[in-house]
């Protein structure tokens, strides 16, 4: 009896632990390039592109370029800090979040530091 016992918690250890399997979370190789960002706005898809060295994330949409600083808390993730803002809104900083990272892509979360009101995105790089 007890040598069935063994056997069926072995098997369910086994199979639970090929389940617990954490995605990919490669952080470092998205800290630098060139990447888009394709959200819907107004019922339309737009796109972001970006380029972020250590340091500088500039911007372009809409044919408008922003600059922010970018200050990395640890590999992934950063706070943004638009450089010129033109309004109130604009001077707060925006907290980014790698969730998950794939060959090419990496999921994120992003909201206004300090808000518990969160939003997600797929950036792929393409530099």
């Amino acid at each position: 009896m007890s040598i069935v016992k063994g056997l069926f918690g072995a098997i369910f250890f086994l199979l639970l632990s090929n389940c617990a399997k954490s995605p990919e979370r490669n952080c470092k190789k998205f800290k630098t390039g060139t990447f888009e960002f394709k959200t819907l706005l107004n019922g339309e898809l737009a796109t972001t592109r970006f380029v972020r060295n250590d340091s500088i994330e500039i911007d372009h949409f809409q044919n408008k370029s922003d600059t922010s600083s970018i200050r990395w808390i640890n590999n992934c993730e950063c706070v943004l800090k638009n450089l010129n803002p033109k309004n109130r809104r604009e001077r707060k900083a925006l907290h980014l979040k790698i969730l998950t990272t794939n060959k090419d892509t990496y999921t994120f979360e992003y909201g206004i530091v300090g808000s518990s009101k969160k939003q997600q995105g797929t950036a792929k790089k393409i530099n």
